[in-house]
């Protein structure tokens, strides 16, 4: 090879190895469970809760269930599911865990399943990651970490729509 065609093929090696390894990093594997890509949205001053997005794959022969978590940075995780009903937002936390079925991916995502993050220390800011431990029944805890992504333009939620009401929004102990 000429000294061209060595430099070439050095910097596509270190560029494609540079942009592989946000991803594997971000992608976690222990026994049957795989977890792809968490993530959470910034919050602003004084907001008290964050969230908690992610995919949970279960490549083994028996049900999983995601019963809890935790982190440092919030006095409290649960488990809760959004939904439109009648026009309006509405979330709830999900009683007994989340079923993660064997040979099936959940995935946790806006509007949708997703962990919340109640009472947090302090706000969570882009690009930070945040330590998170994934309680299971039928697998061992996993930790990972949430990395931050910014909000692109876009609310979290759309306030006008969610039920404000407290009905919709049971943040009590479970």
């Amino acid at each position: 090879m000429n000294r061209l065609t060595t430099l070439t093929a050095g910097l596509l090696f270190a560029s494609s190895a540079l942009t592989a390894t946000p991803a594997l990093a971000h992608d976690y594997t222990k026994g049957d469970l795989k977890i792809d890509h968490p993530w959470s949205r910034p919050t602003p001053p004084g907001t008290p809760m964050g969230v908690g997005y992610m995919s949970i794959s279960n490549t083994g022969g028996s049900d999983i269930v995601l019963v809890g978590a935790r982190t440092p940075r919030a006095e409290r995780v649960s488990i809760h599911e959004s939904s439109m009903q009648d026009g309006v937002m509405r979330m709830a936390p999900v009683k007994g865990g989340l079923d993660i079925p064997a040979g099936e991916t959940v995935e946790l995502k806006p509007h949708s399943f997703h962990l919340m993050l109640e009472n947090l220390g302090s706000p969570l800011r882009e690009n930070e990651a945040i330590p998170l431990t994934l309680n299971f029944e039928g697998a061992e805890d996993m930790k990972v970490e949430l990395t931050v992504a910014p909000l692109d333009g876009q609310t979290m939620m759309n306030t006008q729509n969610m039920d404000h009401s407290g009905q919709g929004m049971d943040h009590s102990d479970d």
